[in-house]
């Protein structure tokens, strides 16, 4: 019976076309609107956790208190013997150090003189070891506009807006005037080795990306880190399992009345985002969920009225003798093969434009180029394992239930009747 219902549906486009069309047009949207606003809540997420908190991240107790001024002078301590313990007690996850700082950037004219001045936001990692993760977890490769990644010590990046501000160059001696842990003045040549734009405006306005070991002699902080970060092995933040790792290194690190003890805190815990991850979670759930029943309500009208316009077949089918549940059971299995080819091509297009999206993004740039979040200037859609499925709740249950509540006036037809309808 399914064999001859595929060949009815194929031969009559009128049972088959529009409706497909509908049902693909409508999941489609719905596989769309759940990526975009997967990738769209989870991007503040993403670009906070790989530029400032980590997934977890380990200060003193005295800086994380006070981290808001970047207060070097209440550093971490003895920061190796600290790394060699979080890797032996965490392996599953990849520890990095990191030095904010703050300084002048001073650009000198061909006689030395200052040319150019500008206030710098300042970040240390390790950008000379080959293995170092900071290249990727900031995407530093794909960011640099002009110039490369430094080679050797003394080599900085620079933010490329920052530079064509400052008119530096590729190549040009720049002086950082900052201060050291202890309270002093440190002055320190750098040379420009590249530029870079992050896509962040937050970061891209006054970056200054130094190697740790640079910085460290420059600001005495000699086996000290500001804060320490760490991520989880596939990149993604997972809530609970980063409560768990932080409350175990607290619990074995606990020493109080020491300011300078270290203390771990979750992603969650710093700068308001638990608060974000919470209202992201319910405001993309309801979101989807309003647009699902949105959308199952349209092809829930698109089968009723499918079934109502076959009224008359129906009745004629009815007295030529086929049985009414045979009747009612074949508009059932036709809406099904309807809702499942058009739930799988809506499901592909969707994908396919979904993946586009992810892949190019959409530059937003000029709408957030006075915003201080962390996050990206080019929006992307997330595909996840929810995409491949959530066009099937609409496509599918709402078709059915359109063809099967229309179809219930088979049952309601009387054979006397039939004949009067089959004269008129």
């Amino acid at each position: 019976m399914i064999r001859f219902l595929l060949k009815g549906l194929l031969r009559d486009r009128s049972r088959s076309l529009f409706p497909v069309l509908i049902v693909s047009l409508g999941v489609m949207l719905t596989v769309f609107l759940q990526t975009w606003l997967q990738g769209a809540m989870g991007d503040i997420v993403r670009s906070n956790a790989n530029f400032s908190t980590g997934h977890v991240k380990i200060m003193s107790k005295a800086y994380a208190e006070n981290k808001n001024q970047i207060p070097n002078d209440l550093a971490l301590l003895g920061v190796e013997e600290l790394l060699t313990s979080l890797r032996k007690h965490h392996p599953d996850m990849v520890w990095v150090e990191r030095i904010r700082f703050g300084g002048l950037l001073d650009v000198p004219d061909a006689q030395g003189e200052t040319r150019a001045q500008g206030p710098s936001t300042g970040l240390a990692v390790d950008l000379l070891s080959s293995q170092s993760p900071e290249i990727a977890t900031l995407n530093i490769r794909q960011s640099i506009v002009r110039g490369q990644l430094p080679a050797k010590s003394g080599e900085i990046l620079i933010g490329d807006e920052f530079a064509r501000k400052l008119e530096a160059n590729i190549g040009d001696t720049v002086t950082l005037l900052s201060s050291t842990m202890h309270g002093s003045m440190s002055i320190q040549n750098f040379t420009i080795a590249g530029t870079v734009r992050f896509g962040v405006n937050a970061m891209d306005r006054g970056a200054l990306l130094i190697d740790i070991s640079d910085i460290r002699r420059a600001l005495d902080m000699d086996d000290a880190a500001g804060e320490l970060l760490g991520y989880f092995g596939d990149g993604l933040y997972h809530d609970a399992a980063a409560t768990q790792t932080a409350q175990a290194f607290n619990d074995r690190s606990a020493a109080p009345g020491d300011d300078y003890a270290p203390v771990m805190c979750t992603l969650r815990d710093q700068d308001g985002l638990g608060e974000y991850l919470d209202m992201s979670q319910y405001f993309s759930f309801i979101a989807s969920g309003i647009f699902v029943v949105a959308m199952s309500i349209v092809l829930w009208n698109v089968g009723l009225i499918g079934g109502l316009r076959r009224y008359g077949e129906m009745g004629l089918r009815l007295a030529i003798g086929e049985d009414k549940r045979h009747v009612y059971g074949s508009v059932i299995i036709e809406a099904l093969i309807v809702g499942i080819v058009g739930s799988a091509i809506g499901t592909a297009i969707g994908l396919a434009l979904a993946w586009y999206l992810q892949v190019h993004g959409l530059d937003i740039g000029s709408m957030v180029k006075n915003s201080s979040m962390m996050m990206s200037n080019v929006m992307r859609a997330e595909i996840t394992g929810v995409t491949y499925c959530i066009g099937f709740i609409p496509g599918l249950l709402s078709t059915v239930l359109g063809a099967a509540l229309s179809g219930l006036g088979i049952y309601r037809r009387q054979t006397a009747q039939l004949f009067k309808e089959l004269e008129t």
